[in-house]
């Protein structure tokens, strides 16, 4: 037996007293204690604020990212102690997997998130707001990290992936993070902790842990911190109305349990591959982790024609089931984390009693393989049927967690989508079907209540995360019940941990501090051509006017055939009658191109080759006669640390560009006199942001 420690302010320290004794799921016996008596709380968040803040904002997102990267090829490489302890958890090595290598796989995630943010440490959000007719005042907005802690209340079913998935969004926002797991299953956290901490990878005071009771914690929030938290409606809403947080006006993000559905589409029958993958969905919900899963299936809506054949499909899958130690070959299903879970799940059980019956399942005939059940935390799955869920609501409000879910009937769509919401909002939902018409009606009329929605059939079952596995780049959350909160979800996770500001100024000024150019901004003209400078020679706003060029009516045939493009307004000027155009007009891509062969320098150089089009818009027409020039400018540079292979084998170390392609009318008055275009003079009549791969100078 071992006593856990608590990582506070740079040292790992052991509680004032014994404190609460951990056992092991499985057997019984006593793992460890844990204890935070003596910690100062505020000592901690302060440390976190004062310490890790600076740290980690003075990285950049790339460097973020990198760091990210670094820390989940390290623990990757001590994945196996890590299973051996999840043992004790009650769980199976497949339990163990989306726990342990779940959660290194969001740091990877977010690791990879580095190429979507500029290489600062701040960064942007959404486009330019033109603010004045002229364009010399203009907003944007800015998002810098917070300089508080992200507080992570976390619960007991996931040690690893819940503690992975939040820090893996703060670190890279810039945020430090103190980490509180349930106390039943810290001596797991406080393991991937002691590697995270050994490793050196991230900066000092950027993670502490608290094994023991934060009771008394969020005394000493502060505005800008972030509280998470994951676990009961009951607790969190209890934390979340703290007078703490609403005299600094905390952002609380919450995470509760939910009594989320699957539902089987009523064009499904018996014979189709569909009832299978339904079957083996909901059974995979109600044993994966025993059942303790916060994103589990506890109502099972299906036609009422199929109750009957659900009810022996389930029974008939379940019966197959064996629980037992994960150690033993063969054992499919593990123990409950904790005799308090059992014994509260057994509490909600004989509630949901009284209004339904159990068909599938008995807590006193189950059989154990490999260990003893009255040592362990082992139960059977336990199956009811509510042949009146519109009555007997019983199962729309209490929440046993564990291997426990009810099947309930419906006559329409519409009444599935109506049980679906009366659990009053969930995590996720899941339908499973094959047909277009009821997978729109259900999505759309159900997708207020639930956070995620998932809709399986046999063209995407093999590659589907399934029902109850959140993703990193979609949002894990879900309203009324579950908490209202979001988690992951890519850059829309980061941004809760960054403040947005509104900023307002000319063009050049807002080009200054984003470090990225803005249109009407001051442009800075060399001598030297930009396709004969290296990336790190190249300056935001550096611009080359190009040479025109006149377009014929020969440039649009010619185009016309090279490409295929005969649409009528370039090559038949007897069908323009009714539209916009006086004349046959020059193509818009001709344009573009034509520009490319204005502002591209062609002998080789540091540019290595054309990376995309991020945008491109076509403002004006250009008619035979008309000439276009080009201001070709520096946006943004993009860092890049993947190097650039070529064909003989050697790596190229690049950067990317993003330049802005303005194509402007370079026309005689003349001419456009000519066209009634007078006001188009030096206007922009199609403008794009390219791409390019750049060289840089230092290489090896």
């Amino acid at each position: 037996m071992t006593t856990l420690q608590n990582y506070a302010c740079g040292q790992w320290v052991s509680g004032a007293d014994s404190g609460t004794q951990l056992f092991n799921a499985i057997t019984g016996d006593l793992v460890a204690n844990a204890s935070s008596k003596g910690l100062d709380f505020g000592q901690m968040m302060d440390y976190a604020r004062r310490v890790g803040g600076p740290k980690l904002r003075q990285l950049t997102f790339h460097q973020r990212g990198m760091m990210l990267k670094a820390l989940a090829t390290h623990l990757l490489s001590k994945k196996e102690l890590f299973y051996k302890i999840s043992w004790a958890t009650g769980a199976t090595r497949a339990d163990s997997w989306v726990d342990i290598e779940g959660g290194i796989g969001n740091l990877f995630t977010y690791a990879s998130l580095r190429r979507q943010f500029p290489n600062e440490t701040f960064c942007y959000d959404g486009d330019v707001a033109r603010l004045s007719k002229n364009n010399t005042f203009i907003g944007h907005h800015i998002c810098v990290p917070k300089e508080g802690v992200a507080l992570h209340i976390n619960a007991f079913n996931f040690p690893v992936w819940g503690m992975l998935e939040k820090i893996a969004v703060n670190f890279f926002a810039g945020v430090p993070a103190i980490v509180k797991p349930a106390t039943l299953t810290s001596f797991l956290t406080e393991a991937v902790v002691k590697e995270i901490i050994a490793s050196g990878i991230i900066p000092e005071g950027a993670l502490q842990l608290i094994c023991g009771s934060a009771n008394g914690i969020l005394d000493y929030a502060q505005s800008q911190d972030v509280i998470t938290f994951t676990g009961s409606a009951s607790t969190g809403k209890m934390l979340k109305s703290h007078p703490r947080l609403l005299e600094e006006s905390v952002h609380f993000n919450m995470e509760a349990d939910s009594l989320n559905c699957c539902v089987l589409g009523s064009d499904v029958s018996p014979d189709q591959p569909e009832f299978d993958i339904f079957i083996k969905e909901v059974v995979r919900e109600i044993t994966t982790k025993a059942g303790q899963k916060c994103t589990a299936v506890r109502r099972i809506i299906v036609p009422e024609n199929l109750i009957e054949d659900v009810h022996l499909a389930l029974g008939k899958r379940l019966a197959s089931n064996i629980i037992g130690d994960p150690n033993i070959e063969g054992v499919r299903m593990g123990s409950l984390a904790g005799k308090s879970q059992l014994i509260e799940v057994k509490e909600k059980v004989e509630l949901l009693s009284k209004t339904q019956k159990i068909i599938i399942g008995d807590f006193e005939n189950f059989e154990v393989k490999g260990a003893d059940k009255t040592k362990g935390c082992f139960m059977p799955p336990i199956i009811f049927l509510n042949e009146q869920p519109f009555t007997n609501t019983d199962c729309h409000h209490v929440e046993a967690f564990g291997p426990v879910s009810t099947i309930m009937p419906y006559k329409t769509i519409e009444e599935a989508i109506e049980l679906s919401k009366m659990g009053k909002g969930s995590l996720v939902s899941s339908i499973i079907t094959n047909s277009e018409r009821i997978a729109r009606q259900y999505t759309i009329g159900a997708a207020c209540m639930h956070g995620r929605i998932l809709v399986l059939n046999n063209e995407c079952a093999k590659e589907s995360t399934g029902h109850g596995s959140p993703m990193p780049m979609l949002v894990h959350g879900g309203p009324g019940r579950a908490g209202g909160g979001e988690e992951m979800g890519g850059k829309r996770g980061v941004f809760h941990y960054l403040q947005r500001t509104a900023i307002q100024g000319s063009p050049s000024m807002i080009t200054a501090i984003l470090n990225n150019y803005q249109v009407g901004a001051k442009q800075l003209i060399k001598e030297v051509h930009p396709f004969r400078q290296y990336f790190e020679d190249l300056e935001i706003g550096e611009t080359t006017i190009t040479p025109t060029h006149t377009v014929s009516e020969e440039d649009i045939v010619n185009f016309a055939n090279i490409s295929g493009d005969k649409f009528y307004a370039h090559l038949q000027p007897e069908a323009l009658d009714g539209t916009i155009f006086k004349r046959t007009v020059a193509h818009g891509y001709f344009i573009l191109s034509k520009a490319a062969g204005l502002f591209v320098d062609p002998p080789k150089g540091p540019v290595l080759l054309n990376y995309g089009i991020d945008e491109c818009r076509f403002t004006r027409p250009i008619y035979p006669g008309m000439t276009i020039g080009v201001k070709f400018t520096c946006k943004e540079k993009i860092e890049n640390d993947k190097p650039l292979l070529a064909a003989n084998g050697t790596e190229t170390k690049v950067g990317i560009v993003k330049w802005v392609v303005d194509i402007y009318d370079a026309s005689s008055p003349d001419v456009l006199a000519q066209y009634g275009a007078q006001d188009q003079a030096g206007q922009t009549v199609g403008i794009a942001t390219i791409l390019t791969m750049v060289k840089k100078k230092e290489q090896g």
